[in-house]
């Protein structure tokens, strides 16, 4: 299998990946069938969408609808699944969604990278790729998004996609498995160890 067949499959897994992250959102929100198709869609492509715009390129799902599909049959693919479980815990969307950001970072990058960009905007849309979507997922839900929660998420990605630029020039198969692993790993040892990077300390107001 060549390189770029195999890329472009990694970029469905991680389409994938992110509509069941939206679906799964929606089953706790107890939204209907409409609401699961917007949350699972927006949570697939979001990022993607955002990126292609921004570095004024071809939306990637408008030229090949085969993404739309990957999200409906991950979304349904999940329905099914949960028709028959009632209950999903919250950590198995936090899961969906570490691994999700995993795919997306490198890929995310890689596409800025074959664009010609600089290292650091190639992880900058890296970033972008995979917090944009979780980002509008969780403002339709009515959640605080996950990147403004304390634990690391935006930093977990911006490290992870400085770890596939460092590394792309040498292998960019190596390039992405080792950026996306490092994403992942950072993302669910926050959530472990309740890593942040803090800014602001907690204070109170002397005035009465």
């Amino acid at each position: 299998m060549e390189l770029t067949t195999l890329f472009y499959w990694i970029d469905h897994l991680g389409v994938a990946v992110f509509a069941i992250s939206g679906t799964l959102l929606a089953f706790r929100k107890n939204m209907d069938g409409f609401g699961v198709i917007v949350l699972a869609t927006v949570t697939a492509i979001g990022g993607g969408t955002t990126r292609d715009l921004i570095l004024d390129m071809p939306v990637f799902w408008v030229y090949d609808p085969n993404y739309l599909y990957t999200v409906a049959l991950a979304a349904l693919i999940t329905i099914l699944w949960l028709r028959y479980k009632a209950y999903i815990h919250q950590k198995t969307l936090l899961l969906a969604d570490a691994v999700g950001i995993g795919f997306f970072t490198v890929m995310g990058a890689l596409k800025a990278l074959e664009a010609g960009f600089s290292p650091l905007i190639c992880i900058i849309m890296g970033t972008m790729t995979a917090c944009f979507g979780g980002m509008l997922r969780d403002v339709l839900a009515r959640d605080i998004p996950m990147v403004l929660k304390g634990e690391l998420y935006a930093t977990a990605c911006l490290i992870g996609g400085t770890v596939f630029v460092f590394l792309a020039p040498y292998s960019q198969l190596l390039a992405i498995l080792v950026g996306g692993i490092t994403t992942v790993l950072l993302r669910l040892g926050a959530l472990r160890w309740q890593w942040s990077l803090i800014v602001f300390h907690e204070h109170h107001d002397g005035h009465r």
